[in-house]
């Protein structure tokens, strides 16, 4: 059976930081850890946090991912010097790991992943992922998934980030640290069940851009022309603009049906480009031609009311229960460089209070990353510019 804990902490020195989130997730007891999940912004040294987790706690599998920012138990935090942990104890879980992860292979790694968990461990639930955030095809990372485990599996989980640049992103497995590979871990307790849902609040505006030429997750043509170049015509950006310049402002909007629309309290899912290859820009997700793209304008009334129905949501669905665990991914453009510091602490505020138990947080790991995944519709779902949350209950 599966116990969890977590701190974070914003320190300079990353092995320092390590073992403080140690002594206060273990309270000194390293002998009860089996596994130890990290995220860390991207002022980190990522081999540092897997050397140094691995002097103190020998015996447990390590995992890390870059991000812009983590959110724990003691709250949200957006420096360069951020480090989050959820520690766990027991063996009901598995774990697979993969380097050399791009779009165009998206559905062979993971796929690789998926059947490396299927033969640790039977009675797989629910899965951990968390792979590169630049250049994959996270709809056929699901695909592959539920090829093994079919869609009932619950997928959870972001792709990882850095400081908004879209230059590179960590992932980082036991004494190996990666640039493009991803981490899955399947969790096997059968009395542990999750519950996902996600948020945005961005509005679609004016006359959509359409895809007229594509491959795979890579679009090449908008309404006839070179995709990166009339991405930031519309955009108002000059040639010389980066991802970075276009992440804050310039998310896109794919329509949903109105029964997804009603559930999802928005009538568009969001998508993020967060690389370039001179005019073909790289989609977070498959994207057919004549898939038609809204831009967007962030709306701060919709992100609160929005967090507080998908919270009370959750709630309802698991009958007022007090969950043992939360994972949350929340999108880096939700951040500080779209909101000022007290807003964000409100909106974390909202979301966590209704999950507390006598006063107290859940253990509790969050980071700031370029994607989200949570169901929606009641199938795995890949999403940006969202807070999702991932609440884990005892049955």
């Amino acid at each position: 059976m599966l116990q969890f804990s977590s701190a974070s902490t914003r320190i300079v020195n990353t092995k320092r930081g390590v073992a403080e989130c140690l002594e206060v997730a273990c309270d000194g007891n390293y002998d009860a850890v089996d596994l130890l999940i990290f995220h860390a912004s991207i002022g980190h040294d990522f081999q540092d946090i897997l050397q140094e987790s691995k002097r103190l706690v020998p015996h447990a599998n390590v995992v890390a991912a870059s991000c812009c920012g983590v959110v724990g138990r003691e709250g949200v935090s957006e420096s360069m010097k951020d480090i989050a942990m959820m520690a766990i104890k027991g063996s009901d879980y598995a774990l697979a790991s993969t380097n050399d992860l791009y779009g165009h292979n998206s559905y062979e790694k993971a796929l690789e992943l998926a059947h490396s968990l299927a033969a640790q461990k039977q009675g797989i639930n629910m899965i951990y992922f968390l792979g590169s955030g630049i250049d994959i095809d996270n709809d056929l990372c699901i695909k592959a998934f539920e090829a093994v485990f079919g869609p009932e599996v619950t997928i959870f989980g972001a792709t990882s980030s850095d400081n908004m640049k879209g230059y590179v992103s960590y992932q980082a497995v036991n004494d190996t640290v990666y640039e493009h590979g991803a981490y899955a871990i399947g969790f096997c307790d059968p009395t542990l069940t999750v519950d996902t849902q996600a948020t945005h609040g961005f509005i679609a505006i004016g006359e959509p851009l359409v895809v007229t030429k594509s491959e795979g997750h890579i679009i090449k043509e908008l309404n006839g022309k070179p995709a990166w170049t009339e991405y930031l015509n519309r955009l108002g950006l000059n040639d010389k603009s980066d991802c970075g310049n276009t992440i804050p402002i310039g998310a896109l909007a794919e329509k949903l049906s109105p029964e997804l629309a009603k559930e999802y309290g928005n009538d568009h899912i969001l998508r993020v480009v967060t690389k370039h290859d001179g005019d073909d820009m790289y989609y977070a997700t498959t994207c057919p031609e004549g898939t038609a793209l809204w831009l967007t304008v962030r709306d701060e009334e919709v992100i609160f009311n929005e967090m507080e129905r998908i919270v009370q949501n959750i709630d309802s669905r698991n009958n007022h229960q007090k969950p043992i665990a939360v994972f949350h991914a929340d999108c880096l453009a939700r951040g500080r460089f779209l909101t000022d510091r007290i807003l964000k602490e409100e909106l974390v505020y909202k979301m966590q209070t209704p999950f507390y138990n006598e006063g107290n947080c859940p253990p509790w790991l969050g980071m700031y990353g370029f994607g989200e995944f949570a169901r929606l519709g009641g199938k795995n779902t890949y999403h940006n510019y969202t807070t999702a949350l991932y609440v884990i209950y005892r049955n």
